[in-house]
């Protein structure tokens, strides 16, 4: 049985859900949601996992987290364990390579994966993000420069944006 460590942190004045396993971090919740987000997100991906709060297992994402809100844009030192498809993985690998303070449409997600009419599945993959801020899918934006869905919500990602370009 594989146990998740998880911890809250508050960067701002939001509180974040943090859990990894022995692998790497898995999952960051959407502020304030709770350890119930977690509980429902692990009943999927890793159904049998007992919970364990453990900070000291999460220092390091809590505070690279925390560097993130102050601007930091650097958080190489937190290993992830990522729970998705082999489309998923291939999304959310893409997403990591958006530079800091920019942004793309889902369009051109889609063409690095090299499935150029995929948008709409782009989108759901972006959708199931479990690592919000540290996998940057606040920096897709639709293609007309709108901002679209978030898990953290719209105003969420207008601040992480607006952090990211100062």
């Amino acid at each position: 049985m594989e146990t998740i460590f998880w911890t809250s942190a508050k960067p701002t004045e939001d509180t974040y859900i943090l859990a990894a396993t022995e692998k790497g971090l898995c999952f960051i919740g959407s502020p304030n949601e709770g350890f119930h987000e977690l509980e429902t997100w692990a009943q999927k991906k890793i159904p049998k996992a007992t919970f364990e709060q453990n900070p000291p297992k999460l220092q390091v994402a809590t505070t690279a987290l925390d560097q993130y809100f102050f601007g930091n844009e650097r958080h190489a030192d937190v290993t992830l364990d990522l729970r998705g498809t082999d489309f998923q993985q291939s999304v959310w690998n893409a997403l990591q390579k958006i530079p800091y303070g920019k942004t793309v449409s889902y369009g051109e997600i889609a063409a690095e994966i090299g499935k150029p009419s995929a948008v709409r599945a782009v989108g759901g993959a972006i959708g199931a993000n479990p690592v919000m801020v540290f996998i940057p899918c606040h920096r897709v934006i639709g293609r007309n420069g709108t901002l679209t869905g978030f898990r953290g919500g719209l105003k969420l990602k207008e601040e992480l944006l607006t952090l990211e370009r100062r």
